[in-house]
């Protein structure tokens, strides 16, 4: 009986050991992956800002300008891109969508994103852009990969369509979380105009013609889970100017926008409790279970050895009954 039972241990110990490494490099990298119909949406404020008034093309002090950023994952043209890349990909469209105190459109720029749905690696196919514009990525966006490590990135900046590193600048903790703070600066670099002007009648194309150009700089700011590779907060010092042409009049710049770009309370809120359920999903398939696993594994190992040890051992012999000497008669 005891020979049995330590058998059957050790098939339960050979499965949990073969359990541990299966999940880690086997399952993780199926399992973990960003859903293809993912939406999220974020709102950022630049309070005490300073905006650009285009009816007089004069800069001035604003009490807010709101930023809504929205993700929303496009499933059938993600399909259609697997089919030829040969992997599981996310498809992002993008949209920053920038209003002033007034409630009255800034600048609406639209993106399309398309990354593997694991890696989170650009994956380069029709229709990636940036406000209309072809591109073509290289380093991440939005988003850093599943375990995040200690050091330097390359990060996509959207406005002047280039890459560049974005920095590792040490560990902290933000509202309970370990996090890892990276800083990217992108100095002065003249960027289109957008398509979508906030006065109607004024395009890209008219504005060039008098020789208007516009410049940006911004010190982007990411506070990254490194277990998700998810951002809990995010900031920007962001700045944009006009630069020279006769729309000035005569002025060597005029500044379109200026302000420390911050997330809304409530969203960092839901941001952080979101992040921290996908944290423990993630630990489950590359730390719980996988160690867990081996534990077990090396415990049934262990107590199966034990059991049959047990049976091989020598049975005591069995006492032998002792019987008194009968009488003997004269």
């Amino acid at each position: 009986m005891r020979r049995k039972a330590s058998l059957v241990l050790l098939a339960c110990a050979v499965f949990c050991a073969a359990l541990s490494p299966l999940m880690r490099w086997y399952a993780f990298p199926r399992l973990a992956r960003i859903p293809a119909n993912q939406y999220q949406d974020m709102v950022l404020e630049a309070k005490d800002a300073t905006l650009l008034d285009y009816g007089t093309m004069q800069a001035k002090k604003v009490p807010k300008v709101t930023i809504v950023q929205t993700l929303k994952g496009n499933v059938e043209a993600a399909k259609k891109i697997e089919k030829t890349a040969g992997r599981p990909v996310v498809v992002w469209d993008s949209l920053s969508y920038v209003q002033g105190p007034d409630g009255k459109m800034v600048s609406r720029i639209p993106e399309r994103y398309i990354f593997d749905a694991h890696s989170q690696a650009p994956v380069h196919a029709t229709g990636e852009m940036v406000d209309g514009d072809p591109v073509t990525r290289t380093g991440i966006e939005f988003k850093w990969p599943f375990l995040t490590q200690k050091r330097d990135y390359e990060y996509f900046d959207a406005q002047t369509r280039t890459t560049s590193p974005i920095h590792y600048k040490g560990t902290q903790t933000f509202r309970g979380l370990k996090v890892y703070y990276f800083e990217q600066t992108i100095p002065w670099t003249k960027v289109p105009m957008p398509k979508t002007m906030p006065v109607q009648g004024i395009t890209p194309e008219s504005v060039a013609k008098t020789g208007t150009t516009r410049w940006y700089s911004t010190v982007r700011k990411f506070w990254v889970e490194p277990v998700t590779g998810a951002p809990v907060y995010g900031e920007e010092l962001h700045k944009e100017e006009l630069r020279g042409g006769t729309l000035l009049g005569g002025r060597a710049s005029v500044t379109a926008f200026a302000g420390d770009v911050k997330m809304r309370e409530d969203y960092i809120e839901h941001t952080v409790a979101l992040v921290k359920h996908n944290r423990t999903l993630v630990l489950m398939l590359t730390s719980y279970v996988p160690w867990g696993s081996l534990i077990l594994g090396l415990l049934l190992l262990a107590l199966a050895l034990y059991l049959e040890a047990r049976s091989r051992r020598p049975e005591d012999p069995a006492p032998t009954e002792r019987t008194e000497p009968e009488p003997v008669s004269a």
